[in-house]
């Protein structure tokens, strides 16, 4: 038993590293002292994206948390994928950001990764990324409130 008590510390760490969970839903009040709550969401606040094989795997991770997932502030890019998981709600004031994915740090085009991506959208957003938003580097910025409208299955979290 005593190995494994600290193990859970180290585990905690390596997620929050990973950008899995932030410092305060892993529950770190200071060194060695560790309390984690299956009850209080997850929340992705200004989230800016990035890989998307590394998102499809944080999704995986964050749709088994059984957890309510609030995606609040700024999600662009790869985090847009976060927004139809079954536990997830969007803030009010959040903007969410799409644009044609390429390669991280260039403007190639990386056309296998659009239809990846777009396995995770519905509805109306997802007419919208095949027709527009998968075609285009300029982010297209929209409202919360906008995104519901494009698709009714997502809903707003509360305040």
């Amino acid at each position: 038993m005593r190995r494994k008590t600290r193990l859970l510390p180290l585990l905690l760490a390596g997620l929050v590293l990973a950008g899995c969970v932030t410092e305060t839903e892993a529950g770190g009040n200071g060194p060695g002292e560790v309390r984690v709550s299956d009850k209080a969401p997850i929340v992705i606040r200004n989230d800016d994206g990035g890989n998307v094989t590394g998102y499809i795997a944080r999704r995986e991770q964050l749709a088994k948390s059984g957890r309510r997932v609030e995606i609040r502030g700024y999600c662009a890019s790869a985090c847009t994928m976060l927004t139809t998981l079954p536990n997830a709600c969007l803030g009010p004031k959040l903007v969410i950001a799409f644009h044609a994915p390429h390669f991280i740090g260039t403007n190639i085009p990386a056309p296998m990764v659009t239809g990846l991506m777009g396995r995770y959208y519905r509805n109306g957003v997802l007419q919208k990324w095949n027709s527009t938003w998968s075609k285009s580097q300029k982010m297209t910025k929209i409202s919360a409130r906008e995104y519901v409208r494009l698709d009714p299955q997502t809903r707003i979290c509360p305040r």
